[in-house]
């Protein structure tokens, strides 16, 4: 058994730090494009709004999924925290979609709400770059059996993915009145 752990950890965990470095890399550059392409036509809150769905419903799957965990339910936990990967994915290739198609928006808020907002917005930012690798190692770990391994590295994950999800509808909502 251990023989076919490591031996799949020879190609996950280089693909994990792959996709972990290439996918901040993407957004950024995405997000300093010169020129936008609206490829589907929508307007400034189409994918605000949606993310910011995504994001509520991956939070409360990540609650869900925690207290499957806790009460000794693991297959309704692993199904729960697969559908919130899911839920991640989709909203990551919604995201750089909406980079490509729409110009960013200004936070036009003033005084204390501004300061919050832009707190808010700098920890998710930040965070959600850690969350990639911690999510997928955790799921890697989980799906491939090792549960030792999963369940150290999801006393990271969790919290800090659930924060992520939360500060992202926080973000939506601060920004509502500007799209």
């Amino acid at each position: 058994m251990k023989t076919t752990i490591k031996s799949s950890d020879k190609v996950a965990v280089p693909v994990i730090i792959g996709l972990s470095i290439a996918v901040p890399v993407i957004v950024l550059v995405l997000m300093l494009l010169p020129e936008r392409y609206n490829i589907f036509g929508t307007d400034a809150l189409t994918f605000p709004l949606f993310h910011g769905i995504l994001n509520f419903l991956t939070a409360i799957l990540l609650i869900i999924g925690y207290f499957f965990m806790k009460a000794e339910k693991y297959l309704e936990h692993r199904n729960t925290m697969i559908a919130a990967f899911g839920l991640s994915v989709i909203f990551l290739v919604s995201y750089v979609l909406s980079k490509i198609s729409n110009e960013p928006v200004p936070y036009g808020g003033e005084g204390l709400l501004r300061y919050l907002y832009f707190f808010i917005l700098i920890t998710h930012i930040v965070l959600s770059g850690i969350i990639v690798p911690l999510v997928l190692f955790t799921m890697y770990r989980g799906l491939s059996g090792q549960y030792n391994k999963h369940a150290k590295i999801a006393r990271w994950t969790f919290p800090i993915w659930l924060y992520v999800a939360v500060t992202g509808v926080l973000v939506f909502l601060f920004m509502l009145p500007y799209y």
